[in-house]
């Protein structure tokens, strides 16, 4: 056989036989060529997306090219072939679908039949011989969707004829928990949160089922996946069992944690579960440790308060308080602000619950109130161990507070959060708690409030015109100059999933109790008036540091408004 009868006996490729039929220019595949380099993925893709060639003749080519045939929608079974040894998952991914099979072969339709990895795999996992066929996109998701379905269906129909005693329905609960279909999608919704960026994971149960969605960026959004009013009691009932929650008790809240890794993120997972009329609803908090700051400068300080936050810190004793609504960073600034402390100088203790990182060189102490260690006693306990900087998760009563003060007192340095609207608010918080006012000037030394705002997605984002009359409105003329200041608005895009936001970052308002604060707190001056007058002593206001991220192109005048609200009046007067 001579070199030229093999080259004539050679099969074209896809790209050539396309040409040589008429179906395909060769500037077009040319510029198909350039497409696929650029998009990746198989030209016969690239093709149909570009609109260059019709399905059916990308078909029909690709089967001579191949040698294969084409499995037409008629083909494939009313019912599906179940095979035990591949799982749904593989036939997903690589979107293969069983049509016939016999005790010697296995016939699948692949869209990409020519894959020799799935051919083995799939010949190793069946132990019979394979026959690969090619199939239409549409007809492979057709019957991929029918096959999931019908899990889905079988385990509804299952849960929903179980009718028996507790005992009996508790077992049931666990076995239908332990299912594939169940598992597969507990594992995926809590994979969709990680690609999301979610912090929180939200089900609820209602008449019509379960209600799946995601807190991204202090946002509550809907997910794209629906869960099946079946498999509510399942889904739920396999959170708790990961959760070490105790599934035969419905009627009760109950708290739980779950450690999990999920694409190489180790997540740990805060699980709160409450009864309602029509089941039990679950909140998930997604603590991702591969995602957390510990830098005081990724915190969005802007640089004169991140300047005298930091001497603040620095103070030998002294309270330091963090305050802001749940959700608001306030526990990560405390991380970061105790990473910034020098752990091999400083004896550093934290009271907290829970625990949500752990911190090199520190000591944690995690808050258990069922066996009666609460902030007070574990306080108390501390003061034993000979701590230099001491860390309060939260002051969330009156002893918690007056242990706090007199350990700042003899020599301490105290770091906590309050739940306060404004910085100056927690003064009067503390009054509130039994602390009398002469102890606050003596022991605290200032307040940190804080806020996130949504970032701005770089991709999408786009320029507002600021007039001087919109500048003076919103008081941005005090913090930019209108004329050279370019600020924006959020739009959408594929990139932020149409939110026009991603990501997000604090923003900050500083009370420092210098002397002249320390004197209106003792003559009685009330939250209003300590705020304003630190603001005429040159403190920047939440509102204000939102301004700023504005007028830097970080954030949007909407969203800092949105999250301001309630600090957005008269911030224009001195």
């Amino acid at each position: 056989m001579t070199s030229q009868t093999v080259q004539i006996a050679e099969k074209p490729s896809l790209g050539e036989a396309l040409v040589a039929r008429g179906l395909l220019s060769g500037r077009d595949l040319d510029r198909a060529l350039l497409a696929k380099r650029e998009m990746g993925g198989l030209l016969g893709d690239v093709l149909i997306r570009l609109g260059l060639v019709a399905e059916l003749d990308l078909a029909a080519v690709l089967c001579d090219v191949l040698d294969v045939s084409l499995a037409t929608k008629d083909e494939y079974p009313a019912d599906p072939i179940e095979l035990e040894a591949v799982p749904e998952h593989f036939m997903e991914t690589h979107r293969v679908v069983p049509l016939s099979a016999s005790d010697m072969e296995v016939e699948f339709a692949a869209h990409y039949p020519q894959d020799p990895f799935v051919t083995k795999a799939l010949r190793l996992a069946t132990g019979r011989q394979i026959k690969m066929r090619l199939g239409l996109a549409a007809d492979i998701d057709t019957a991929l969707e029918q096959r999931s379905q019908q899990d889905e269906e079988a385990a509804e129909e299952a849960f929903s004829v179980f009718n028996a005693d507790d005992d009996e329905f508790v077992e049931h609960l666990k076995d239908l928990a332990s299912e594939a279909p169940v598992i597969q999608r507990v594992n995926q919704i809590i994979q969709r949160s990680l690609e999301n960026g979610a912090s929180d994971i939200h089900l609820e149960c209602f008449e019509d089922g379960l209600r799946l969605r995601y807190r991204i960026d202090g946002v509550l959004q809907e997910a794209s996946q629906t869960v099946d009013s079946g498999l509510s009691a399942a889904i739920v009932s396999r959170i708790k069992l990961l959760a070490n929650l105790n599934i035969a008790e419905r009627r009760l809240p109950q708290d739980g944690r779950i450690m999990t890794r999920v694409k190489g993120h180790e997540l740990d997972l805060r699980v709160s579960t409450l009864p309602t009329i029509h089941g039990e609803g679950v909140v998930m908090r997604v603590l991702d440790r591969e995602s957390i700051k510990l830098d005081l400068h990724d915190m969005g300080f802007s640089p004169d308060t991140l300047a005298q936050y930091s001497a603040l810190l620095k103070k030998p004793h002294g309270v330091l308080l963090l305050t802001g609504p749940t959700g608001s960073g306030k526990t990560t600034t405390l991380y970061a602000s105790l990473s910034n402390l020098d752990s091999e100088a400083l004896k550093i203790i934290t009271v907290e619950d829970p625990v949500e990182y752990q911190l090199h060189g520190i000591n944690q102490i995690p808050v258990h109130s069922q066996i009666g260690l609460t902030f007070a006693r574990a306080l108390r306990s501390i003061l034993r161990q000979d701590p230099d900087v001491i860390m309060i998760g939260e002051m969330r009563d009156t002893e918690t507070a007056q242990i706090a003060i007199q350990s700042a007192l003899t020599g301490h340095s105290v770091l906590s959060t309050l739940h306060t609207n404004t910085a100056a608010g927690a003064i009067t918080r503390l009054e509130d708690m039994g602390v009398e006012r002469f102890l606050i000037t003596a022991a605290v030394n200032g307040v940190l409030s804080q806020r996130l705002i949504r970032r701005l997605c770089d991709h999408c984002k786009r320029e507002v015109a600021l007039t001087p009359e919109m500048a003076e409105e919103t008081g941005l003329s005090s913090v930019c100059d209108a004329q050279s200041t370019r600020i924006y608005e959020s739009v959408g895009c594929d990139h932020c999933k149409q939110t026009g936001y991603s990501g997000r970052l604090a923003i900050h308002e500083l009370f420092i109790l210098d002397n002249t604060a320390q004197r209106a707190v003792l003559d009685g001056a009330d939250a209003g008036q300590l705020h304003e007058s630190a603001r005429q002593r040159g403190m920047r206001t939440l509102y204000e540091d939102g301004l700023m991220k504005v007028a830097a192109g970080l954030s949007s005048l909407d969203e800092v408004l949105r999250i301001t609200q309630d600090q957005t009046t008269d911030q224009s007067d001195p």
